[in-house]
């Protein structure tokens, strides 16, 4: 699995929480940034890593602000971007269950480690149920990609 993540300041420290655990089970890993405290703006961030996803060198995106809303709207201005803004294990299972999202979307400031790394899990063991594809092509056809 090879999976790409980036943040702002708000998401840093979050962001460095959730590198740690995934290099430790050995998951390939890239961090677009940022890599400071300092103040940084989310939608460079957001673009940066929908970019990335949609090149098709990733399984998926992590993006981390300070609560993930600006980020998440950010990142999803990259045609074929699907990030979801997700808090919790049911969020994170139904964005890939029913939307087969391809960036979560998480709160620096909102949700703890432990969350964090469960609701990641949840996602990555979550898949695409194909009954759903009717809609994504809907989503396809209103970015012009059809």
């Amino acid at each position: 699995m090879k999976i790409v993540i980036g943040s702002d300041h708000g998401g840093y420290e979050l962001k460095e929480q959730i590198k740690s655990y995934l290099l430790e089970k050995n998951i390939q890993l890239d961090d677009l940034g940022t890599h400071t405290k300092d103040s940084v703006d989310y939608p460079d961030y957001g673009k940066k890593v929908g970019k990335a996803v949609v090149s098709g060198h990733y399984d998926f995106g992590i993006v981390l602000c300070g609560t993930g809303i600006g980020i998440s709207i950010a990142a999803n201005k990259v045609k074929g971007v699907r990030a979801a803004l997700v808090y919790d294990e049911t969020t994170a299972r139904l964005a890939r269950e029913h939307n087969n999202a391809n960036i979560i979307a998480l709160g620096g400031r909102t949700t703890t480690r432990e969350k964090a790394i469960s609701i990641i899990e949840t996602f990555m063991n979550s898949t695409f149920e194909e009954r759903h594809q009717t809609r994504l092509d809907k989503i396809k056809t209103i970015e012009g990609n059809e």
